[in-house]
Protein backbone atom coordinates (compact mmCIF):
# COMPACT_ATOMS: atom_id res chain seq x y z
CA UNK A 1 0.00 0.00 0.00
CA UNK A 2 1.50 3.19 -1.06
CA UNK A 3 1.24 6.18 1.36
CA UNK A 4 -0.99 8.36 -0.57
CA UNK A 5 -3.75 5.87 -0.46
CA UNK A 6 -2.65 5.54 2.73
CA UNK A 7 -3.31 9.06 4.05
CA UNK A 8 -6.68 9.00 1.85
CA UNK A 9 -8.23 5.66 4.07
CA UNK A 10 -6.54 7.33 6.82
CA UNK A 11 -8.87 10.49 6.24
CA UNK A 12 -11.82 9.11 5.21
CA UNK A 13 -11.93 6.81 8.49
CA UNK A 14 -11.18 9.87 10.32
CA UNK A 15 -14.25 11.71 8.98
CA UNK A 16 -16.50 8.93 9.21
CA UNK A 17 -15.10 8.66 12.94
CA UNK A 18 -15.66 11.69 13.87
CA UNK A 19 -19.62 12.18 12.70
CA UNK A 20 -20.17 8.93 14.46
CA UNK A 21 -18.74 10.78 17.61
CA UNK A 22 -21.36 13.95 16.64
CA UNK A 23 -24.06 11.63 16.70
CA UNK A 24 -23.02 9.89 19.74
CA UNK A 25 -22.92 13.13 21.45
CA UNK A 26 -26.36 14.29 20.54
CA UNK A 27 -27.75 11.34 22.10
CA UNK A 28 -25.94 12.01 25.46
CA UNK A 29 -27.74 15.29 24.93
CA UNK A 30 -31.16 13.98 24.54
CA UNK A 31 -30.14 11.80 26.82
CA UNK A 32 -29.54 14.65 29.85
CA UNK A 33 -33.06 16.42 28.54
CA UNK A 34 -34.80 12.74 29.24
CA UNK A 35 -33.40 12.44 32.90
CA UNK A 36 -33.76 16.38 33.21
CA UNK A 37 -37.59 16.41 31.87
CA UNK A 38 -40.00 16.84 34.87
CA UNK A 39 -43.08 18.42 32.77
CA UNK A 40 -45.78 16.55 33.89
CA UNK A 41 -48.71 15.93 31.14
CA UNK A 42 -51.44 17.29 33.79
CA UNK A 43 -50.10 21.25 33.81
CA UNK A 44 -51.68 20.64 29.81
CA UNK A 45 -54.72 21.74 29.09
CA UNK A 46 -56.90 18.97 28.26
CA UNK A 47 -60.44 18.59 26.58
CA UNK A 48 -62.94 17.50 29.13
CA UNK A 49 -64.94 14.48 27.48
CA UNK A 50 -67.29 14.30 30.58
CA UNK A 51 -69.15 17.98 28.80
CA UNK A 52 -70.16 16.51 25.42
CA UNK A 53 -69.77 20.52 24.37
CA UNK A 54 -65.67 19.91 24.25
CA UNK A 55 -65.62 15.91 22.67
CA UNK A 56 -64.25 16.87 19.14
CA UNK A 57 -65.10 14.27 16.04
CA UNK A 58 -62.33 12.20 14.82
CA UNK A 59 -61.75 10.05 11.92
CA UNK A 60 -59.93 6.99 12.28
CA UNK A 61 -57.87 6.10 9.19
CA UNK A 62 -56.76 2.39 8.83
CA UNK A 63 -54.21 2.38 5.93
CA UNK A 64 -53.66 -1.50 4.62
CA UNK A 65 -52.35 -3.46 1.58
CA UNK A 66 -52.90 -7.14 1.11
CA UNK A 67 -53.08 -7.58 5.05
CA UNK A 68 -54.62 -10.89 4.66
CA UNK A 69 -53.21 -12.50 8.14
CA UNK A 70 -54.21 -9.26 10.33
CA UNK A 71 -57.07 -6.97 8.89
CA UNK A 72 -59.77 -9.31 11.05
CA UNK A 73 -57.42 -8.80 14.33
CA UNK A 74 -57.24 -5.07 13.01
CA UNK A 75 -61.00 -4.81 12.61
CA UNK A 76 -61.93 -6.27 15.98
CA UNK A 77 -59.34 -4.41 18.10
CA UNK A 78 -60.92 -1.03 16.63
CA UNK A 79 -64.54 -2.00 16.62
CA UNK A 80 -63.79 -1.65 20.77
CA UNK A 81 -63.01 1.95 20.78
CA UNK A 82 -64.45 3.66 23.80
CA UNK A 83 -65.90 6.92 22.21
CA UNK A 84 -69.12 8.47 21.34
CA UNK A 85 -70.29 6.82 17.96
CA UNK A 86 -71.79 10.29 17.12
CA UNK A 87 -68.38 11.82 17.33
CA UNK A 88 -66.36 8.76 15.61
CA UNK A 89 -65.67 7.16 12.26
CA UNK A 90 -63.76 5.05 10.65
CA UNK A 91 -61.81 4.83 7.20
CA UNK A 92 -60.00 1.67 6.01
CA UNK A 93 -58.21 2.75 3.18
CA UNK A 94 -57.65 -0.58 1.31
CA UNK A 95 -54.80 -0.44 -1.46
CA UNK A 96 -55.10 -4.27 -1.68
CA UNK A 97 -54.60 -6.13 -4.76
CA UNK A 98 -55.43 -9.43 -3.93
CA UNK A 99 -58.30 -11.59 -2.22
CA UNK A 100 -58.17 -10.13 0.97
CA UNK A 101 -60.27 -7.26 -0.48
CA UNK A 102 -63.44 -9.48 -0.27
CA UNK A 103 -62.79 -10.57 2.99
CA UNK A 104 -62.01 -6.76 4.23
CA UNK A 105 -65.21 -5.84 2.38
CA UNK A 106 -67.46 -8.42 4.49
CA UNK A 107 -66.06 -7.38 7.98
CA UNK A 108 -66.71 -3.87 7.10
CA UNK A 109 -69.99 -4.69 6.18
CA UNK A 110 -70.60 -6.25 9.67
CA UNK A 111 -69.61 -3.87 11.93
CA UNK A 112 -71.89 -1.77 9.60
CA UNK A 113 -74.69 -3.59 10.42
CA UNK A 114 -73.61 -3.43 14.12
CA UNK A 115 -74.26 0.23 14.00
CA UNK A 116 -70.20 1.19 13.27
CA UNK A 117 -69.12 4.02 11.17
CA UNK A 118 -67.31 2.87 9.17
CA UNK A 119 -66.20 2.89 5.25
CA UNK A 120 -64.45 0.83 3.04
CA UNK A 121 -62.56 2.97 0.58
CA UNK A 122 -60.70 1.73 -2.84
CA UNK A 123 -58.87 3.74 -4.95
CA UNK A 124 -58.28 2.42 -8.74
CA UNK A 125 -54.72 2.69 -8.30
CA UNK A 126 -51.40 3.14 -5.99
CA UNK A 127 -50.26 6.84 -6.58
CA UNK A 128 -48.20 8.40 -3.82
CA UNK A 129 -48.43 4.73 -1.95
CA UNK A 130 -49.44 4.85 2.24
CA UNK A 131 -49.54 9.01 1.33
CA UNK A 132 -51.78 9.08 -1.38
CA UNK A 133 -54.15 6.99 0.68
CA UNK A 134 -53.80 8.91 3.57
CA UNK A 135 -54.68 11.98 1.17
CA UNK A 136 -57.37 10.51 -0.63
CA UNK A 137 -59.12 9.66 3.17
CA UNK A 138 -58.44 13.20 3.89
CA UNK A 139 -60.40 14.64 1.26
CA UNK A 140 -63.71 12.95 2.60
CA UNK A 141 -63.18 12.78 6.35
CA UNK A 142 -65.61 14.53 8.98
CA UNK A 143 -63.15 14.23 11.95
CA UNK A 144 -61.54 17.65 12.57
CA UNK A 145 -58.40 14.75 14.23
CA UNK A 146 -57.28 12.40 12.38
CA UNK A 147 -56.14 8.91 14.20
CA UNK A 148 -53.71 6.51 12.38
CA UNK A 149 -52.92 3.03 13.04
CA UNK A 150 -50.83 0.33 10.47
CA UNK A 151 -52.62 -2.84 10.27
CA UNK A 152 -50.11 -4.48 12.83
CA UNK A 153 -51.10 -2.10 15.85
CA UNK A 154 -53.48 -2.84 18.54
CA UNK A 155 -54.41 0.56 20.29
CA UNK A 156 -56.68 -0.44 23.83
CA UNK A 157 -60.01 0.11 24.09
CA UNK A 158 -59.94 4.21 25.88
CA UNK A 159 -56.55 4.97 23.52
CA UNK A 160 -58.53 8.21 22.21
CA UNK A 161 -59.63 9.47 25.60
CA UNK A 162 -55.70 9.27 26.33
CA UNK A 163 -54.97 11.27 23.68
CA UNK A 164 -57.04 13.33 21.98
CA UNK A 165 -57.63 15.34 25.09
CA UNK A 166 -54.05 17.22 24.29
CA UNK A 167 -55.55 18.89 21.35
CA UNK A 168 -57.11 21.52 23.69
CA UNK A 169 -53.82 23.39 22.68
CA UNK A 170 -54.50 25.19 19.51
CA UNK A 171 -51.12 25.03 18.76
CA UNK A 172 -50.74 21.44 19.25
CA UNK A 173 -51.08 19.55 15.67
CA UNK A 174 -49.86 16.00 16.64
CA UNK A 175 -50.18 13.51 19.71
CA UNK A 176 -47.67 10.76 19.08
CA UNK A 177 -47.47 7.36 21.64
CA UNK A 178 -44.84 4.78 22.50
CA UNK A 179 -45.09 1.76 20.16
CA UNK A 180 -45.14 -1.77 22.42
CA UNK A 181 -44.13 -5.02 20.93
CA UNK A 182 -46.56 -7.71 21.14
CA UNK A 183 -44.33 -10.65 20.37
CA UNK A 184 -40.93 -9.19 21.82
CA UNK A 185 -39.42 -12.35 23.18
CA UNK A 186 -40.48 -14.76 19.94
CA UNK A 187 -36.70 -14.27 18.90
CA UNK A 188 -33.32 -12.79 18.95
CA UNK A 189 -34.45 -10.82 15.89
CA UNK A 190 -37.17 -9.52 17.81
CA UNK A 191 -35.82 -8.75 21.47
CA UNK A 192 -33.25 -6.89 18.72
CA UNK A 193 -36.07 -4.83 17.01
CA UNK A 194 -37.79 -3.74 20.37
CA UNK A 195 -34.22 -3.06 22.14
CA UNK A 196 -33.73 -0.42 19.33
CA UNK A 197 -37.68 0.82 18.98
CA UNK A 198 -37.31 1.36 22.83
CA UNK A 199 -34.50 3.69 22.43
CA UNK A 200 -36.29 5.94 19.53
CA UNK A 201 -39.54 5.76 21.65
CA UNK A 202 -38.06 6.95 24.82
CA UNK A 203 -34.54 8.83 24.66
CA UNK A 204 -35.14 10.01 21.64
CA UNK A 205 -38.48 11.22 21.21
CA UNK A 206 -38.96 12.18 24.97
CA UNK A 207 -35.02 13.80 24.72
CA UNK A 208 -36.17 16.13 21.45
CA UNK A 209 -39.97 16.72 22.65
CA UNK A 210 -39.05 17.74 26.08
CA UNK A 211 -37.13 20.55 25.02
CA UNK A 212 -38.99 21.90 21.99
CA UNK A 213 -36.76 19.99 19.28
CA UNK A 214 -38.05 18.16 16.61
CA UNK A 215 -39.80 14.89 16.59
CA UNK A 216 -41.40 13.08 14.07
CA UNK A 217 -45.18 11.55 13.91
CA UNK A 218 -44.34 7.63 13.31
CA UNK A 219 -46.53 7.01 10.74
CA UNK A 220 -48.96 5.30 13.05
CA UNK A 221 -50.33 5.19 16.55
CA UNK A 222 -50.84 9.33 16.70
CA UNK A 223 -52.94 12.01 15.97
CA UNK A 224 -52.96 14.50 13.77
CA UNK A 225 -55.06 17.99 13.74
CA UNK A 226 -56.88 17.91 10.16
CA UNK A 227 -55.88 21.79 9.93
CA UNK A 228 -51.93 21.34 10.44
CA UNK A 229 -51.80 18.61 7.95
CA UNK A 230 -53.37 21.29 5.94
CA UNK A 231 -51.42 23.85 6.37
CA UNK A 232 -48.15 21.73 6.30
CA UNK A 233 -49.00 21.18 2.73
CA UNK A 234 -50.93 17.69 2.82
CA UNK A 235 -49.12 14.30 2.54
CA UNK A 236 -46.55 14.00 0.19
CA UNK A 237 -45.74 10.59 -1.64
CA UNK A 238 -42.17 11.75 -2.81
CA UNK A 239 -40.59 10.20 0.37
CA UNK A 240 -40.75 6.24 1.09
CA UNK A 241 -41.29 8.15 4.74
CA UNK A 242 -44.02 10.41 4.52
CA UNK A 243 -44.33 10.48 8.20
CA UNK A 244 -41.26 12.17 8.58
CA UNK A 245 -41.64 14.22 6.13
CA UNK A 246 -45.22 16.05 7.01
CA UNK A 247 -43.85 16.10 10.69
CA UNK A 248 -40.56 18.46 9.77
CA UNK A 249 -42.87 20.37 7.07
CA UNK A 250 -45.72 21.03 10.03
CA UNK A 251 -43.05 21.72 12.65
CA UNK A 252 -41.33 24.34 10.24
CA UNK A 253 -44.97 26.12 10.42
CA UNK A 254 -44.83 26.24 13.80
CA UNK A 255 -46.81 23.52 14.70
CA UNK A 256 -46.62 21.95 18.31
CA UNK A 257 -45.87 18.25 18.88
CA UNK A 258 -46.91 16.61 22.19
CA UNK A 259 -45.46 13.30 23.11
CA UNK A 260 -47.04 10.39 25.30
CA UNK A 261 -44.22 8.26 26.79
CA UNK A 262 -46.79 6.94 28.84
CA UNK A 263 -49.50 5.91 26.53
CA UNK A 264 -48.13 2.42 25.17
CA UNK A 265 -49.65 0.98 21.79
CA UNK A 266 -48.74 -2.46 21.25
CA UNK A 267 -47.80 -3.89 17.74
CA UNK A 268 -46.37 -6.81 15.65
CA UNK A 269 -42.94 -6.60 15.34
CA UNK A 270 -41.17 -8.48 12.19
CA UNK A 271 -40.39 -12.33 12.99
CA UNK A 272 -38.47 -13.08 9.41
CA UNK A 273 -35.04 -11.57 8.73
CA UNK A 274 -36.88 -10.50 5.05
CA UNK A 275 -39.50 -8.53 6.47
CA UNK A 276 -37.20 -6.63 8.63
CA UNK A 277 -34.98 -5.75 5.73
CA UNK A 278 -37.92 -4.25 3.52
CA UNK A 279 -38.75 -2.40 6.95
CA UNK A 280 -34.99 -1.02 7.56
CA UNK A 281 -34.48 -0.34 3.80
CA UNK A 282 -37.43 1.93 3.45
CA UNK A 283 -36.88 3.64 7.23
CA UNK A 284 -33.35 4.54 6.39
CA UNK A 285 -33.71 5.23 2.28
CA UNK A 286 -37.08 7.20 3.47
CA UNK A 287 -34.56 9.17 6.00
CA UNK A 288 -31.93 10.18 3.49
CA UNK A 289 -34.66 11.01 1.35
CA UNK A 290 -35.65 13.29 3.97
CA UNK A 291 -32.44 14.93 4.75
CA UNK A 292 -32.50 15.93 1.28
CA UNK A 293 -35.42 17.46 1.06
CA UNK A 294 -35.68 19.24 4.57
CA UNK A 295 -32.22 19.74 6.03
CA UNK A 296 -31.94 23.17 3.85
CA UNK A 297 -35.50 24.34 5.10
CA UNK A 298 -34.32 23.68 8.87
CA UNK A 299 -30.95 25.47 8.55
CA UNK A 300 -32.90 28.50 6.61
CA UNK A 301 -35.47 28.99 9.36
CA UNK A 302 -35.66 31.99 11.31
CA UNK A 303 -38.00 30.93 13.32
CA UNK A 304 -36.40 27.94 15.08
CA UNK A 305 -32.82 28.20 17.87
CA UNK A 306 -29.58 26.90 16.82
CA UNK A 307 -29.83 23.91 19.30
CA UNK A 308 -33.23 23.42 17.64
CA UNK A 309 -31.51 23.12 14.00
CA UNK A 310 -28.26 21.02 15.34
CA UNK A 311 -30.91 17.77 16.67
CA UNK A 312 -32.81 18.57 13.50
CA UNK A 313 -29.76 18.02 11.36
CA UNK A 314 -28.78 14.99 13.58
CA UNK A 315 -32.29 13.39 13.58
CA UNK A 316 -31.99 13.92 9.63
CA UNK A 317 -28.80 12.11 9.14
CA UNK A 318 -29.74 9.02 11.51
CA UNK A 319 -30.48 7.03 8.79
CA UNK A 320 -27.02 8.50 7.43
CA UNK A 321 -24.82 6.56 10.84
CA UNK A 322 -25.01 2.94 9.18
CA UNK A 323 -22.97 4.81 5.83
CA UNK A 324 -20.58 5.82 8.24
CA UNK A 325 -20.48 2.80 10.18
CA UNK A 326 -19.85 0.72 7.05
CA UNK A 327 -17.27 2.73 5.88
CA UNK A 328 -15.37 2.87 9.42
CA UNK A 329 -16.00 -1.10 9.17
CA UNK A 330 -14.58 -1.86 6.22
CA UNK A 331 -11.86 0.21 6.31
CA UNK A 332 -10.48 -1.24 9.92
CA UNK A 333 -8.74 -3.93 8.26
CA UNK A 334 -6.38 -1.40 5.73
CA UNK A 335 -5.98 0.79 8.93
CA UNK A 336 -4.76 -2.61 11.13
CA UNK A 337 -1.86 -2.90 8.59
CA UNK A 338 -1.47 1.00 7.95
CA UNK A 339 -0.22 1.48 11.50
CA UNK A 340 1.57 -1.86 11.22
CA UNK A 341 3.30 -1.09 7.99
CA UNK A 342 3.66 2.91 8.57
CA UNK A 343 5.08 3.40 12.07
CA UNK A 344 5.08 7.03 11.96
CA UNK A 345 1.71 6.75 10.97
CA UNK A 346 0.87 4.73 14.19
CA UNK A 347 -0.46 7.74 16.64
CA UNK A 348 -3.16 8.38 13.74
CA UNK A 349 -4.05 4.92 14.83
CA UNK A 350 -5.91 6.71 18.14
CA UNK A 351 -8.67 7.97 16.18
CA UNK A 352 -10.24 4.73 16.89
CA UNK A 353 -10.69 5.62 20.60
CA UNK A 354 -13.51 8.38 19.11
CA UNK A 355 -15.66 5.05 18.24
CA UNK A 356 -14.93 3.36 21.66
CA UNK A 357 -15.94 6.76 23.42
CA UNK A 358 -19.38 6.76 20.93
CA UNK A 359 -19.75 3.03 22.02
CA UNK A 360 -19.97 3.91 25.27
CA UNK A 361 -21.76 6.40 25.31
CA UNK A 362 -24.76 4.39 23.44
CA UNK A 363 -24.25 1.63 26.31
CA UNK A 364 -24.86 4.37 28.78
CA UNK A 365 -27.95 5.84 27.00
CA UNK A 366 -29.94 2.42 25.73
CA UNK A 367 -29.54 1.35 29.66
CA UNK A 368 -31.29 4.27 30.64
CA UNK A 369 -34.07 3.38 28.13
CA UNK A 370 -33.99 -0.40 28.78
CA UNK A 371 -34.11 -0.26 32.76
CA UNK A 372 -37.42 2.30 32.24
CA UNK A 373 -38.87 -0.54 30.36
CA UNK A 374 -37.69 -3.39 31.64
CA UNK A 375 -36.55 -2.32 35.13
CA UNK A 376 -33.43 -2.36 36.94
CA UNK A 377 -31.51 -4.58 39.08
CA UNK A 378 -28.03 -6.71 38.88
CA UNK A 379 -30.00 -9.54 36.46
CA UNK A 380 -31.50 -7.22 34.69
CA UNK A 381 -28.30 -5.02 33.95
CA UNK A 382 -26.44 -8.32 32.45
CA UNK A 383 -29.06 -9.21 30.46
CA UNK A 384 -28.69 -5.91 28.97
CA UNK A 385 -25.14 -6.53 28.27
CA UNK A 386 -26.15 -9.41 26.39
CA UNK A 387 -28.66 -7.84 24.55
CA UNK A 388 -26.58 -4.59 23.59
CA UNK A 389 -23.85 -6.26 21.91
CA UNK A 390 -26.25 -8.68 20.50
CA UNK A 391 -27.87 -5.79 18.66
CA UNK A 392 -24.93 -4.12 18.27
CA UNK A 393 -23.27 -6.85 16.35
CA UNK A 394 -26.58 -7.78 14.17
CA UNK A 395 -26.88 -3.13 13.16
CA UNK A 396 -23.39 -3.62 12.10
CA UNK A 397 -25.09 -7.24 9.97
CA UNK A 398 -27.59 -4.87 8.40
CA UNK A 399 -25.15 -2.01 7.58
CA UNK A 400 -24.50 -2.90 3.85
CA UNK A 401 -28.04 -3.40 3.55
CA UNK A 402 -28.81 -0.11 4.94
CA UNK A 403 -25.78 1.27 3.53
CA UNK A 404 -27.17 0.58 0.16
CA UNK A 405 -30.93 2.29 1.06
CA UNK A 406 -28.55 5.30 2.56
CA UNK A 407 -27.19 5.81 -0.64
CA UNK A 408 -29.97 5.54 -2.51
CA UNK A 409 -31.85 8.08 -0.33
CA UNK A 410 -29.14 10.75 -1.31
CA UNK A 411 -28.94 9.96 -4.70
CA UNK A 412 -32.59 10.74 -5.41
CA UNK A 413 -32.94 7.13 -6.83
CA UNK A 414 -36.63 6.31 -6.58
CA UNK A 415 -38.33 3.15 -5.43
CA UNK A 416 -41.47 1.34 -4.86
CA UNK A 417 -42.85 1.57 -1.15
CA UNK A 418 -42.64 -2.06 -0.15
CA UNK A 419 -44.73 -2.51 2.92
CA UNK A 420 -43.35 -5.18 5.57
CA UNK A 421 -45.49 -8.34 5.69
CA UNK A 422 -47.35 -8.59 8.24
CA UNK A 423 -47.82 -11.92 10.38
CA UNK A 424 -50.24 -11.95 13.45
CA UNK A 425 -48.15 -13.55 15.51
CA UNK A 426 -48.29 -13.01 19.45
CA UNK A 427 -46.64 -15.59 20.89
CA UNK A 428 -43.98 -18.08 20.59
CA UNK A 429 -45.92 -20.66 19.02
CA UNK A 430 -47.47 -19.09 16.28
CA UNK A 431 -45.27 -19.32 13.12
CA UNK A 432 -44.56 -17.44 9.95
CA UNK A 433 -44.23 -20.09 8.07
CA UNK A 434 -46.39 -20.19 4.82
CA UNK A 435 -46.82 -16.42 4.89
CA UNK A 436 -47.93 -15.85 1.27
CA UNK A 437 -45.82 -11.81 1.38
CA UNK A 438 -43.14 -13.09 1.94
CA UNK A 439 -40.46 -12.45 -0.64
CA UNK A 440 -39.61 -15.46 -2.69
CA UNK A 441 -36.42 -13.95 -3.88
CA UNK A 442 -32.95 -14.35 -2.13
CA UNK A 443 -31.87 -11.08 -2.17
CA UNK A 444 -28.49 -10.24 -4.26
CA UNK A 445 -26.98 -8.08 -1.15
CA UNK A 446 -26.46 -11.93 0.71
CA UNK A 447 -23.89 -12.77 -1.55
CA UNK A 448 -22.15 -9.26 -0.70
CA UNK A 449 -22.51 -10.33 3.03
CA UNK A 450 -21.31 -13.35 2.91
CA UNK A 451 -18.18 -12.11 1.75
CA UNK A 452 -18.24 -9.29 4.32
CA UNK A 453 -18.58 -12.53 7.11
CA UNK A 454 -15.23 -13.89 5.47
CA UNK A 455 -13.58 -10.14 5.23
CA UNK A 456 -14.04 -9.83 8.87
CA UNK A 457 -12.85 -13.05 9.85
CA UNK A 458 -10.07 -12.37 8.05
CA UNK A 459 -9.62 -9.19 9.69
CA UNK A 460 -9.39 -11.43 13.10
CA UNK A 461 -6.72 -13.77 11.67
CA UNK A 462 -4.67 -10.99 10.69
CA UNK A 463 -4.19 -9.96 14.75
CA UNK A 464 -2.19 -13.20 14.78
CA UNK A 465 0.64 -12.47 12.63
CA UNK A 466 0.70 -8.74 13.26
CA UNK A 467 0.48 -9.41 16.98
CA UNK A 468 -1.96 -6.36 17.58
CA UNK A 469 -5.70 -7.65 18.69
CA UNK A 470 -6.78 -4.03 19.82
CA UNK A 471 -9.70 -4.16 16.79
CA UNK A 472 -10.37 -7.87 17.49
CA UNK A 473 -13.15 -7.42 19.19
CA UNK A 474 -15.10 -4.88 16.57
CA UNK A 475 -13.66 -7.66 13.84
CA UNK A 476 -15.32 -10.31 15.70
CA UNK A 477 -18.53 -8.42 16.37
CA UNK A 478 -18.71 -8.23 12.32
CA UNK A 479 -17.92 -11.27 11.63
CA UNK A 480 -20.93 -12.71 14.22
CA UNK A 481 -23.32 -9.80 13.04
CA UNK A 482 -22.76 -10.39 8.94
CA UNK A 483 -23.32 -14.43 9.49
CA UNK A 484 -26.32 -13.67 11.36
CA UNK A 485 -28.02 -11.42 8.90
CA UNK A 486 -26.48 -13.77 5.98
CA UNK A 487 -27.64 -16.77 7.22
CA UNK A 488 -31.22 -16.05 9.20
CA UNK A 489 -31.87 -14.65 5.10
CA UNK A 490 -31.12 -17.69 3.96
CA UNK A 491 -33.43 -20.08 6.69
CA UNK A 492 -36.11 -17.47 6.31
CA UNK A 493 -36.84 -19.10 2.80
CA UNK A 494 -37.66 -22.38 4.50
Amino acid sequence: MNLTLAYIIIAIYSISLLLIFFYALSMLNLLINYLGYKKRNHDAPKFNLLDSREIPYVTIQLPIYNEEYVVPRLLENISKMEYPSNKLEIQVLDDSTDESVIETARLVKELQEKGIDIQHIRRTNRQGFKAGALKEGLEVAKGEFIAIFDADFLPESDWLKKTVIYFKDPEIGVVQTRWGHINRDYSLLTKIQAFALDAHFTLEQVGRNAKGHFINFNGTAGIWRKQCIYDAGNWEGDTLTEDLDLSYRAQLKNWKFKYLEDVETPAELPVVISAARSQQFRWNKGGAENFRKSVSRVLKAKNIPFKTKFHGVMHLLNSSMFLFVFTVAVLSIPMLYIKNTYGHLSWVYEVTSFFIVSTIILFICYWYTYKNIQGKGFDNFIDYIKLFFSFFSVALGFSLHNTIAVLEGHSGKKSEFVRTPKFNISNIKDSWKGNKYLAKKLSPNMILEFALMLYFLFGMYSAIPLNDFGLFPFHFMLFIGFGFVFFKSITSKA
